[in-house]
């Protein structure tokens, strides 16, 4: 089965190296693919570098700050054109722990979607300050209200097959940014697709920072709402 890891970066420099050595130690045989937003920092250098290193290393760089969203697109639109039979996403800021890979491939052959989830246990964000907590319950909170899922949505780390899932059903989510998340959720789900959550703790961001903004929060509501009100 031909697998792709799907990571996007925009100056990602202090964790490029890292992240890809725990990914390896996995042993898991899968191809990785680097979408960079036009980073000003070292990481498209590094990422140039391991593809020296490693014929499994992808890349696309693509001009400017295009967004989360956007930057998944183009990944998932690249894995289709080259037939990869599965997808997997995470971030690139060391918040997703590979060992969840293998649980991740497996639960796959039984369910289309795959998503991760910090609301399955407790203390999944154990070590996460309050603010960013109040912030990720309120969040879930609103789309589990107006639209009615009480899917963890808004998480990256994902993994689905190819053939389970229509390309043109993921691209129908029209954010670019971080709602793209919970919008394509939210499709997967209208569409009748099966999803599975797998419990994950979440290590909060140890090097760089963080790419949220306010506006992007502010925005995300305002799309929460157009969605909420409308049908796929």
């Amino acid at each position: 089965m031909k697998k792709c890891l799907i990571i996007p970066t925009l100056n990602e420099e202090k964790n490029i190296i890292k992240l890809v050595r725990e990914i390896k130690k996995t042993k898991i045989k899968l191809d990785l693919l680097f979408v960079d937003d036009d980073s000003t920092d070292l990481t498209q250098s590094l990422i140039l570098s391991l593809k020296k290193k490693h014929k499994f290393v992808k890349y696309i760089f693509r001009k400017n700050k295009k967004g989360i969203g956007s930057a998944h697109k183009d990944g998932i639109k690249y894995c289709y054109k080259k037939k990869y039979d599965l997808i997997i996403t995470m971030d690139a800021d060391g918040t997703h722990d590979p060992k969840y890979l293998k649980q991740m491939i497996s639960k796959s052959n039984n369910y289309d979607y795959i998503i991760t989830s910090r609301y399955k246990k407790k203390n999944l964000l154990v070590d996460w300050p309050l603010s960013r907590k109040l912030l990720t319950y309120t969040r879930h909170a609103l789309v589990k209200i107006f639209l009615g899922m009480n899917y963890d949505a808004s998480g990256a780390y994902r993994c689905f097959h190819t053939k389970k899932i229509k390309l043109k059903d993921i691209l129908s989510a029209k954010n670019d940014d971080y709602a793209f998340f919970w919008e394509v959720t939210y499709i997967i789900k209208s569409k009748k697709y099966s999803i599975y959550e797998i419990p994950v703790q979440l290590i909060y961001r140890k090097l760089g920072k963080s790419k949220m903004q306010f506006k992007h929060i502010f925005f995300s509501l305002l799309y929460l709402l157009k969605i909420a009100f409308s049908k796929y």
